[in-house]
């Protein structure tokens, strides 16, 4: 069973009951005036195994499931302690997205968060290094190189970001984007000269 299937089961295990246990929902979920002024810090990785309803979950879920073997392979190829890095990794996505929701928020006792978006997209982000010429579709219909999709996501959460622009946490998805590519070159410096080398490839036409 792979690394990413786990972290599915894991995450189902504990966002599903969630749904109906607001105790609980509220006790793990991301709020930031909760983890500077009473130390709750544990918030910082519980609200990425929690999410709002299915239709958030699956959607998370089936977005990590595609990405993260292939990613997991290539940390895997890269370094014989891949499926550590692999953990590590996505881990710390989820806390390093929150990071400038956490010194935004940290005043506001009313702002809450969760999902794994922040490390769903730090994984999509690491796969796009690898493979930039692959196909990413947008509800299985408008189908986009990586590269190209990747640049229209980072420019997209930036400036819905600034907006704040409805109850999505635009910042969490902006920086778990630029976590995953910064990681992904630390662990592998030979990404770079790899991704130009694919996008010589591209053609429009």
């Amino acid at each position: 069973m792979s690394t990413t299937l786990i972290i599915i089961i894991v995450t189902c295990i504990i966002s599903i009951p969630a749904f109906n246990n607001h105790t609980r929902m509220y006790a793990w979920m991301f709020n930031p005036y909760q983890v500077v002024h009473r130390k709750q810090f544990y918030r910082l990785i519980t609200s990425g195994f929690l999410h709002a309803d299915y239709v958030h979950l699956i959607f998370n879920m089936l977005t990590l499931y595609f990405f993260g073997d292939a990613v997991e392979f290539y940390f895997n190829q890269i370094s014989s302690y891949g499926t550590i890095l692999y953990v590590a990794f996505y881990l710390s996505a989820i806390v390093i997205a929150d990071i400038p929701t956490l010194i935004k928020h940290k005043d506001n006792p009313n702002y809450n968060a969760l999902g794994a978006s922040g490390a769903v997209s730090a994984v999509v982000f690491s796969s796009i290094l690898f493979n930039p010429m692959s196909d990413l579709c947008l509800y299985g219909i408008l189908c986009l190189p990586g590269f190209i999709f990747g640049a229209i996501y980072i420019i997209y959460s930036y400036y819905q970001g600034k907006r704040q622009a409805g109850n999505i946490n635009h910042d969490a998805h902006l920086f778990g984007a630029l976590y995953g590519i910064v990681i992904t070159v630390a662990i592998w410096p030979g990404v770079i000269p790899h991704f130009i080398d694919q996008l010589s490839t591209f053609s429009i036409f």
